[in-house]
């Protein structure tokens, strides 16, 4: 790849568009394992500018309070637990405006770069409101005037306190400042609790789970915000790392370490894959990297909250170190960069810094304990009903077991989208046509599904399109992930399907009065950690659930990428009765009830 042009794949267009989807898909197949997106290096700049921005505003806002001084003197200060506080605060703000994850264009976002603020700041845009037939005063889709308000009011709290000195009387030992007042911390919280229950994507957005949970810990004070937020984060490593368990994880690594700038060599990232270019699954190393990493995700930060000082506390902080900077240099698509070098803050202030505190030395046990419950209640719950659960507050980051969709759009109804639907952006092929021309972009939207395609998941999305579009050709359909959509559509995405399910296809709707066939969606749940199963629904926009069923994670991960002969079961949306499953030498096609 070049530092301005990206190394894009080399196809005779006119050929290559006369095949069929999966023929145009196997080249940008072998494009992906050897070459990533050949995104330019200057993509890869721009985003290390961010993170110098998001370092940057931080130390401003730690500098702002009374008593710390100097940018040259951050070895005095930055411990300080109001700097904790502050840190915290100030990456909610950076994600809530939509500065952080999700932004630019490794997450397909070209014209503008983001849009997340501007759109929850516009009135008529799509909310999502979390339960709108159980809280009062939240049912609707349509963003007003008090939505607007929230999210302003959220904005203008949290640059409040960001702005705020520390209250005298509230030391903890080993620091010369106190901390924030607690009402300075709880407001934002508050309004940002009554926006969630009124629009889901910004309660997300924020990132709530992590920062909304830990400026909760701060509430506490003492030492016991400091043992809470160990917890916290002991809970984000062990929750991530028990996501991993599946055959999902092996994938994402194969395909992260792909498209990772640090392996320029295409000779390497072969490796990542079984034998370059008939077996594209995980190769023995791609394994290897996701149990290593598991393995460490689950076993280092025990011995980081165990130990209290001394080369043990310091081998393992730098171990956790290491881990979350090989994520950010490997600029996973997200690009969850900021959250990646706060876990490495934290790391240094909460394991390091005040290695000496544990679990024996909280004052108040009772709220941290209940606190405690709450949060790993969630992660269990998640794992077993992610269905019920977004992926974020469940902290099944990375784990390539996420719910998904793909939307499936004639012409004419893309036509009524553009034009019934305010929104953020336009779709990103139609923004890559403004860039690039047509032809560019139909490549790069191939390559967006092929990029699906080599994680399980994408296998089982690809293998449905035919059951989707029945009764029509496929050529006249626009493949879209659901995550682009969802990205146009409510101003952020960050893989989170359930943004982009039947909620999100009812507000379209009743903004574009699509006719039947007009759009048609796959929705995927992803896999329970107890059964070896996913659900799948086919939506009608126009006329509803077409069909139900459910396929075989080992199915999906015995198959290549370009493979279309995916067994299913197929159950009645009625009565859920299964249907029989395929016999073996029937599943070289889709199988029929």
């Amino acid at each position: 790849m070049g530092f301005l042009q990206p190394n894009s794949p080399k196809v005779d267009y006119a050929m290559w568009r006369a095949g069929s989807r999966p023929e145009r898909m196997r080249p940008l197949l072998h494009h992906l394992a050897e070459a990533g997106f050949g995104t330019p290096d200057v993509v890869i700049v721009g985003y290390l500018m961010k993170i110098l921005l998001y370092v940057a505003g931080g130390m401003l806002f730690a500098l702002s309070t009374s008593g710390i001084d100097g940018w040259s003197s951050v070895g005095q200060w930055w411990h300080e637990p109001v700097v904790f506080e502050k840190v915290v605060l100030f990456s909610m703000l950076f994600e809530v405006l939509g500065l952080g994850c999700g932004f630019g264009p490794l997450n397909l976002r070209f014209l503008p770069p983001l849009g997340s603020f501007l759109y929850w700041l516009r009135p008529g845009t799509i909310r999502l409101p979390p339960w709108p037939d159980r809280v009062p005063l939240t049912r609707g889709d349509r963003r007003g005037v008090l939505d607007i308000a929230l999210y302003a009011a959220l904005l203008v709290l949290l640059v409040r306190a960001l702005l705020s000195d520390a209250v005298p009387g509230t030391e903890i030992a080993g620091s010369s400042l106190g901390v924030l007042a607690r009402s300075v911390v709880a407001a934002p919280l508050v309004v940002l609790v009554i926006l969630g229950l009124r629009d889901k994507t910004i309660f997300l957005a924020a990132r709530s789970e992590v920062y909304g949970t830990l400026a909760a810990c701060t509430l506490l004070q003492g030492v016991d915000m400091i043992v809470a937020a160990k917890l916290v984060m002991l809970a984000i490593w062990w929750g991530a790392a028990t996501s991993k368990l599946n055959r999902h994880f092996p994938y994402v690594v194969a395909m992260m370490m792909s498209n990772s700038p640090v392996w320029r060599l295409p000779a390497i990232r072969r490796r990542f894959h079984r034998r370059f270019s008939d077996d594209l699954r995980p190769s023995r190393l791609s394994a290897a990297l996701a149990h290593g990493g598991t393995a460490v995700e689950f076993g280092v930060p025990l011995v980081l909250i165990l130990s209290h000082g001394g080369l043990v506390t310091t081998v393992a902080a730098i171990v956790m170190i290491a881990f979350h900077l090989n994520i950010i240099v490997s600029f996973p698509m997200g690009v969850p960069l900021e959250w990646n070098v706060y876990m490495i803050f934290g790391i240094g202030t909460l394991f390091v810094d005040k290695a000496s505190y544990g679990v024996g030395d909280l004052v108040h046990p009772i709220p941290v304990i209940l606190g405690m419950l709450v949060v790993v209640g969630t992660v269990i719950l998640g794992n077993l009903r992610p269905d019920k659960v977004s992926f974020l507050p469940a902290m099944r980051y990375y784990a390539g077991n996420w719910d998904t969709s793909l939307w499936c759009f004639t012409e004419s109804a893309v036509e009524k989208f553009e034009a019934g639907i305010i929104k953020a952006a336009a779709l990103p092929h139609l923004q890559l046509e403004k860039i690039h021309g047509k032809e560019d972009a139909e490549i790069t939207l191939v390559t967006g599904w092929a990029f699906r395609a080599m994680h399980t998941h994408g296998r089982a999305l690809f293998g449905l399109v035919p059951r989707a579009v029945a009764g029509r050709p496929e050529s006249d359909y626009v493949l879209l992930d659901g995550e682009t959509v969802g990205g146009a559509t409510l101003g952020w995405n960050f893989g989170d399907g359930h943004l982009h399910d039947e909620q999100l296809i009812r507000a379209v709707q009743d903004r574009c009065h699509l006719a039947p066939g007009e759009l048609r969606v796959i929705i995927l749940e992803a896999q329970p950690m107890h059964r070896q199963t996913q659900r799948y629904r086919i939506v009608d926009a126009a006329s509803g659930c077409r069909e139900r069923g459910r396929v075989r994670v080992a199915d999906l991960a015995e198959r290549q990428p370009w493979d279309t002969d995916i067994p299913i079961q197929v159950e009645s949306p009625a009565d859920l009765v299964p249907s029989p499953r395929p016999a073996p030498e029937q599943r070289t096609a889709l199988h029929h009830p």
